[in-house]
């Protein structure tokens, strides 16, 4: 089947990580998962629904760093300067072969997702057997899932104990828990001075009310693929310049042959 080519649709979270409110929310967030990935030296590393904004974190280590955007979420070229590693995606059918990522990023993409069990089984697909996936998602005690002036406030909240839930049935193995985003979402510079204030006040105090819950799992191998994945056999999948490794000039690839 080949992967179908959509149009570039203007992404709304754009706008919101370009002001005051989404810059905070960026810095509290990339501290958190540098705490739980602070090193993917050599590593293929996917960012899933809108990671952009947290993928530079690794970009210079990293073997190969791609983000990957649903259609209904919409895009922009990433990163600003250099080759465009971003892409417009299916997210019931990822255009990527089997096995080919160690890290997968999934931030604002499983709560708006019209399956995310299938979305979730297209991650386990193209993650390496000893692959890894981080998950960040809206709290649904938290401020922010109830704000839908932010991308956290959109689609469906979760909290801790759902999305481990989730992930285990979708052959995950959750290894660690994290929260962040403590402060509220405030429209001016001088409220979200204080945020660094707000987030060790929150992780010390209140945890369970965090605007984002997130996860860390490691990928399941029971020796077959789980019911309902997209098998990559016969795929023509297509790859940005910079991603065209081990494939043809053309930067297509028949994944499995």
């Amino acid at each position: 089947m080949n992967a179908e080519v959509h149009a570039p649709q203007e992404s709304p979270h754009r706008d919101f990580y370009q002001s005051p409110t989404g810059r905070v929310a960026a810095r509290m967030l990339r501290a958190r998962l540098l705490e739980l990935w602070p090193d993917l030296k050599g590593q293929r590393v996917l960012g899933l629904g809108h990671a952009a904004p947290y993928l530079r974190l690794w970009r210079e280590g990293a073997e190969r760093v791609l983000a990957a955007t649903p259609v209904e979420v919409g895009t922009q070229p990433w990163p600003r300067s250099g080759p465009n590693l971003s892409t417009l995606v299916d997210e019931t059918e990822l255009p990527f072969p089997d096995f080919c990522f160690d890290n997968v990023l999934l931030v604002h993409g499983l709560e708006t997702a019209e399956n995310g069990r299938r979305l979730l089984r297209e991650v386990w697909r193209v993650l390496k057997e000893d692959g890894r996936l981080l998950v960040v998602v809206p709290n649904r005690r938290g401020v922010w899932a109830h704000s839908d002036t932010t991308p956290f406030g959109q689609g469906r909240p979760y909290s801790s104990g759902q999305l481990s839930r989730l992930l285990e049935r979708t052959m995950f193995t959750v290894e660690r828990r994290q929260v962040a985003l403590f402060v509220p979402p405030f429209r001016t510079r001088l409220l979200l001075r204080g945020a660094g204030v707000w987030e060790r006040a929150g992780r010390a105090l209140a945890p369970r009310f965090a605007g984002v819950a997130i996860a860390e799992a490691r990928k399941e191998m029971f020796g077959a693929v789980p019911a309902g994945a997209v098998p990559a056999q016969g795929r023509r999948v297509l790859l940005p310049a910079a991603m065209r490794f081990a494939h043809g000039r053309d930067g297509t690839d028949k994944a499995g042959g």
